[in-house]
């Protein structure tokens, strides 16, 4: 019997509607004590998944609020457990009144995301849904959404279902011979097992491919802007941003630590960092930000080199840019388009190169357009894309253990060593879904997520 549960699942802030969540065995009686339906039924009369309007009051019967309720019954709920919604009117207070009528009432106050929990040890929702939930929370992007849309419709699930099932039926065949010799059970021989465990170790390998990707997707792209002082890094930032972020001089050396701000350029999500202006100094804190700017350069997905195009390129310059050329995605920006061309596109050895002006924004629209160029998805935003680091991680484990397995074929060792290896991966695919995750992962996992979630 699970106890009953409460809490606002909208958020805090003034809206047209906000939303009370209980969850639990007495939850329809719990909402019954402070719940008067207009057509002077009980709740636990009504139907479920429909809407009813009522008065929904305090333990001295004074009302809180004329809303809506809706009851959803075990199993057919989000939490597998009976639920009640009450539809309020969206102001803090209302919700806040209602709520603590229900405790009073007898419900609980839920903790972080333990609505999603439940649904998780009900088997409503495995792991990788369960964790989509706060990715599709949190997404910022329309992509970034519709691929957390798709693994909370079991998507990622569905791929890794049928491998962990080959798995468990090379397992289970082979106990089964060596438990009950006088069976008639086939034979075990890992060579007709091979072909499913390479195939296997390939489809994970596939999928292993999809987390750059899926990185970008959902912590955006770290994107390193770089050069000499004062050729307008911070105005670029600013001109990105779309407000003052950095404070913009005509002294060199301004900027003397990293500055960071994410801002949608076109369709991508760009984590911008404005660093300090690479060159030789003796001051010791301008020192320390050049070295920071080298360090953000080698750990960008994306650098973007800014010259002074009204000035001629020299050996700081050339510099910076053999810097650049290190990385694998770069892209040069001539600013001050507006003060002359002593700089051609030609002198640069970038693939892209756009002459902007970050004062008056000309050239950013094609700034954008490349952007998105070079991080357009190869792989469609459906759920298949791997954005998960704790799964990424339990997924590599698996594909190296099932390599493992492959060259132990190979060399002919004995069924027992592979099947080491096998349920080994068994373990880690585990660990993705659900399975054989332990208590305290679970627990940090659910952690994640806000309260009413």
């Amino acid at each position: 019997m699970s106890h009953t549960i409460a809490a606002v699942s909208t958020g805090n802030q003034v809206s047209a509607i906000g939303i009370i969540r209980l969850s639990g065995d007495d939850c329809i009686a719990v909402s019954d004590r402070v719940f008067t339906l207009n057509n002077q039924k009980n709740l636990c009369d009504v139907s479920d998944r429909r809407l009813y309007l009522g008065t929904l009051h305090d333990k001295q019967g004074r009302c809180i609020d004329q809303c809506m309720v809706v009851v959803s019954r075990a199993p057919h709920s989000y939490t597998g457990e009976d639920t009640v919604e009450f539809h309020c009117h969206g102001s803090p207070a209302v919700l806040a009144a209602g709520l603590e009528a229900l405790y009073l009432a007898g419900a609980k106050p839920a903790r972080r995301g333990e609505f999603t929990k439940r649904a998780f040890l009900n088997g409503k929702l495995d792991l990788t849904q369960a964790e989509a939930v706060i990715d599709l929370i949190e997404a910022d992007t329309a992509d970034a959404a519709a691929n957390a849309a798709g693994q909370v419709g079991g998507v990622l699930q569905k791929k890794l279902a049928p491998i962990y099932d080959d798995l468990v039926n090379l397992c289970s065949h082979f106990h089964a011979v060596l438990d009950y010799p006088d069976e008639d059970i086939a034979d075990f021989g890992l060579e007709n097992y091979s072909g499913n465990l390479r195939s296997d170790a390939k489809a994970l390998h596939s999928l292993l491919q999809t987390y750059s990707q899926g990185r970008i997707l959902r912590q955006g792209v770290a994107a390193a802007i770089v050069g000499k002082p004062n050729v307008g890094k911070s105005s670029l930032l600013n001109a990105l941003a779309g407000f003052d972020r950095c404070i913009v001089t005509d002294i060199p050396g301004t900027t003397r630590d990293t500055v960071e701000e994410t801002v949608m350029v076109g369709a991508t999500r760009l984590r911008l960092i404005d660093t300090a202006g690479i060159r030789d100094t003796e001051d010791t804190v301008e020192a320390m930000g050049v070295q920071r700017s080298r360090e953000a350069v080698e750990n960008a997905d994306l650098v973007i080199f800014v010259c002074d195009g009204s000035q001629p390129l020299d050996e700081a310059d050339a510099e910076i840019i053999a810097l650049c050329e290190e990385q694998e995605n770069a892209v040069a920006l001539i600013n001050k388009s507006d003060l002359g061309s002593a700089v051609q596109p030609g002198d640069l050895p970038f693939m892209m190169v756009i002459p902007v002006c970050a004062k008056t924004g000309e050239g950013l629209a094609q700034f954008a357009d490349a952007v998105d160029v070079m991080f357009e998805g190869q792989t469609p935003c459906d759920g298949s894309i791997l954005t998960n680091a704790r799964q990424y991680d339990a997924i590599r484990r698996a594909y190296e253990t099932m390599l493992r397995a492959l060259q132990s074929l190979k060399l002919g060792v004995t069924p027992d060593a592979v099947l080491t290896d096998v349920e080994e991966a068994m373990e880690a695919m585990g660990e993705v879904t659900g399975v054989t995750v332990r208590e305290d992962i679970t627990a940090r996992i659910f952690e994640r997520f806000c309260v009413g979630k």
